[in-house]
């Protein structure tokens, strides 16, 4: 029996033009970890949002969809809601209760179960998630990894047999991260669980899968375990190839075409087994700026949301500096997102101050893109501050033709899939041309491709005179985008470097070219860094 099948699959948003997946035929068996990837846009949430009815998104469909040799429409079937589990991007959005063990029952009680079954699935759960420690505290209170732990052990407590993650860590900082990802890997190995999942972050996955699917413009184009994945997309020269993690990409520089290195370790011991000689081809940059470039600074900053709850931000000082890429990172719950609300005026603090150069435009890409959209169209929402600040038709085609967009400016922006809505959204802040860029985590769900876009995006911004703040988890992309990095711990900016010396100098702050390269080569951070000697 198999865990899931498409047969002969096509579905189409209202209002689409073209098919959103176009004939699916994919058997997922008992038990398998399969990881399903793709560019942007290219229809992996529709197809994992379809396994489960409750969620589907509604539209036209052709062939059909079983789980567990069922269909999937089957209402007769009541089991079948509770045989899917489904965590979603968003911790926020799919947590209910006002505290964690309530979470925990919501689901539980929903299946009517008898009050000591529930109180000893809540247990066991609450153990093997390591939460029994928080188990009596406020939902509103948790971090963001907790969050997305509490919502893996919420679905993991209704004992599903298929577990469905689509971008499960895209709001996760890399340690959080990792522990979520180890989870979901014991969930597969300990119980047998079948496990789907989507990510562009894939680094931490590859080597897990026993599958990876891959997708592109709605179609199903290889289905192979993770090395012929690797080496079918090498062959065939495939754009996707930049999303690749660092130790693949820097073992074919190197010279590799067969056995690709998939993750850190493997990338090391690749290393010493081919006895490779490294050197470095970046000099270290180091950037002196003028204090009177400052265009944005906080000075003593304190702040708290209400006077029942702790400071987030503790006496925190920053300096913004004129036509400068400037990337923030720090675990979740570090005051990240709070301080750059202030920074933009959202928040006052409640001691310190704010200021910024007279005459400059500030333009916030939120972490939550939807809040932009109110229209009916794409193109309706990019045209609402035309008159304001005085855009045209031509400048909102440009901008769609610029972010790969052109073709859904008649969908409806909720329609969009995550990554396109975040394309969506710095396309509207980009229409109204800010002085001072300020992104909250820009790379959330969106593909290694686009990620290079909009590095490229943002660089040729800073040569137009621009200055971009970066909120963000992903190391990569500060790592590749910032001349400059602080980390934000406990409330404070407790450091603040050159992106080199940053990176560089940090153990688990760093990227995975950092972690292969260091004792081979000092000082490489990226895959372009290094040299074969």
């Amino acid at each position: 029996m198999s865990a899931v099948s498409f047969i002969n699959y096509h579905f189409t948003y209202p209002n689409a033009s073209d098919y959103t997946l176009k004939n699916i035929n994919l058997t997922i068996n008992n038990g398998q970890y399969i990881l399903i990837c793709g560019p942007t846009g290219s229809g992996k949430t529709t197809l994992l949002r379809s396994i489960k009815s409750e969620i589907a998104p509604v539209g036209k469909t052709q062939g059909k969809i079983l789980i567990m040799d069922t269909n999937r429409d089957d209402k007769i079937n009541k089991k079948l809601a509770v045989k899917v589990g489904y965590v979603a991007q968003d911790p926020d959005n799919q947590i209910i209760m006002d505290s964690v063990w309530h979470e925990l029952a919501f689901g539980l009680e929903n299946m009517g179960l008898p009050s000591h079954i529930i109180r000893r699935r809540m247990a066991e759960t609450a153990a093997f998630f390591s939460i029994d420690s928080w188990i009596n505290k406020k939902t509103y209170t948790l971090s963001g990894g907790q969050k997305q732990i509490l919502n893996l052990a919420s679905v993991m407590a209704m004992q599903p047999d298929i577990l469905i993650l689509d971008e499960p860590t895209s709001q996760l900082d890399p340690i959080a991260a990792k522990e979520f990802l180890q989870m979901v890997k014991r969930i597969n190995d300990e119980m047998g669980i079948t496990v789907i999942i989507s990510e562009h972050r894939f680094e931490d996955i590859l080597s897990s899968a026993d599958r990876v699917i891959f997708m592109e413009k709605g179609m199903i184009i290889s289905d192979n375990p993770p090395k012929i994945f690797v080496k079918n997309l090498f062959n065939k020269n495939n754009s996707f190839c930049i999303t690749l993690p660092a130790p693949i990409k820097i073992a074919k520089y190197l010279g590799e075409s067969e056995n690709y290195p998939l993750n850190v370790k493997q990338g090391r011991q690749w290393l010493n087994k081919n006895n490779i000689k490294l050197k470095n081809s970046n000099n270290n940059i180091i950037i002196h700026r003028d204090r009177k470039a400052i265009v944005l600074q906080a000075k003593n900053i304190w702040f708290r949301y209400d006077k029942q709850n702790d400071f987030v931000l503790r006496d925190t000082s920053f300096e913004l500096y004129n036509n400068e890429i400037h990337a923030i990172v720090g675990a979740n719950g570090s005051g990240k997102t709070t301080l750059m609300n202030i920074l933009c005026g959202v928040y006052k603090p409640s001691r310190g101050k704010i200021k910024k150069q007279s005459g400059l435009k500030t333009g916030l890409l939120s972490q939550d893109p939807k809040a932009l959209f109110t229209k009916d169209t794409l193109y309706e929402d990019l045209s609402l501050l035309k008159d304001k600040y005085e855009y045209n038709d031509n400048d909102i085609q440009n901008i769609l033709n610029k972010l790969g967009l052109d073709k859904l400016s008649q969908r409806h922006p909720f329609d969009l899939s995550g990554g396109e809505l975040q394309k969506a959204a710095l396309a509207k802040i980009l229409l109204i041309s800010p002085d001072i860029l300020i992104l909250d985590e820009p790379t959330k769900g969106i593909d290694g491709i686009y990620k290079a876009q909009l590095i490229n995006i943002l660089k040729d911004l800073k040569l137009k005179g621009k200055t971009i703040l970066i909120v963000t988890h992903d190391l990569e992309f500060a790592a590749s985008s910032s001349d400059r990095c602080s980390m934000l711990f406990d409330g404070d900016i407790i450091c603040s470097d050159t992106g080199k010396e940053f990176f560089s100098s940090n153990m688990f702050y760093t990227t995975q070219t950092n972690r292969m390269t260091r004792g081979f080569i000092d000082g490489c951070i990226i895959a372009e860094d290094i040299k074969h000697e």
